[in-house]
């Protein structure tokens, strides 16, 4: 017994958890009294907690290049939260969305619900992979054409098309928004509410709150639930952070290797079906795999009953 439990403690999983929790503690200022500290990370975190240590760099994006935070119609570069992208994503690859990303740690938490998970064929989880990159490229067009509308001037009506999303399109609908952000706020507002109101009034005010809200609820419950039966199915399917970082894991200095001796490959698949990202580690090469959806949860190392599979860097 004490042997089992000696193992599991030594497992890279048992560390990535507490890993996960600190850095879930450390996202939010509140749990630590600090200031607002000028930190942007590639990771699905919010902007709408006063007390924030961290940034979202799609959301700065988004917003540097829309001019929000200008009083007149200037928009600016995103230098840092492309910065951000580029030299986290050369450096370590997408293991920030194992390690640290606050929405990765949720999914995750949600994995824990017993219930049998859902099978999609290799095909269509070829197709899906794609959504996240459309949904990049949709959030992109908005921005950089709203950026080149307020260069240009004539930015007013254009703004008065797109509403609530001129300014961050992803971030609007963004679960993570609404899960650290909204959905406190509204549970706050409302335990004020009932000390000063009576309750059925309150309750009726439920009713009408705004459609948009109801958007951002749906969306958020939809994709929980597809997490419980889909492992990560929000990083593999529709993260736009996940997109432009999977297009830099190609370039990584981190990677995994495969000992060809170790390895008995026509024997067991462990590592692959460990994997919540369905990489298919087996065809990968032996040297070094940096494959572009691995987010070195380093599940296949400890599933690997021969200790075949192992980090390198560079």
């Amino acid at each position: 017994m004490k042997t089992k439990i000696k193992q599991q403690l030594l497992k890279f999983n048992t560390l990535r958890r507490i890993v996960q929790f600190l850095s879930f503690l450390f996202f939010s200022a509140i749990i630590f009294n600090l200031g607002s500290l000028p930190i942007l990370l590639p990771v699905l975190w919010t902007w709408g907690l006063q007390q924030n240590t961290v940034g979202d760099a799609f959301t700065a994006l988004q917003l540097m290049l829309s001019g929000w935070s200008m009083q007149s119609a200037t928009t600016v570069f995103p230098w840092i939260a492309v910065a951000s992208f580029l030299i986290l994503g050369v450096l370590i690859g997408k293991s920030l969305c194992g390690w640290v990303c606050p929405f990765g740690f949720i999914q995750d938490l949600v994995d824990f619900i017993k219930t049998k998970k859902m099978e999609i064929s290799p095909s269509t989880h070829g197709s899906m992979t794609y959504i996240k990159y459309f949904i990049l490229s949709i959030v992109l067009l908005i921005s950089l054409t709203f950026s080149a509308s307020k260069l240009l001037g004539g930015y007013k009506s254009y703004e008065g098309a797109l509403g609530i999303f001129a300014y961050a399109p992803f971030t609007v609908l963004s679960p993570a928004e609404t899960l650290f952000a909204t959905l406190p706020r509204m549970v706050n507002g409302f335990s004020v509410a009932v000390m000063e109101k009576p309750l059925s009034e309150v309750l009726s005010g439920i009713l009408y709150l705004p459609a948009l809200f109801w958007v951002q609820l749906f969306i958020l419950i939809g994709i929980l639930l597809f997490a419980v039966y889909v492992p990560r199915s929000w990083c593999k399917y529709f993260c736009p952070h996940g997109a432009i970082m999977a297009i830099l894991n190609r370039f990584s200095f981190l990677g995994l290797r495969r000992d060809p001796v170790k390895c008995v490959k026509g024997e067991c698949r462990e590592c692959v079906k460990a994997c919540p990202m369905r990489v298919r580690i087996l065809e990968l090469p032996w040297e070094k795999f940096s494959d572009p959806e691995c987010i070195y949860c380093l599940k296949c190392v400890d599933a690997c009953p021969n200790k075949a599979i192992k980090l390198t860097y560079p």
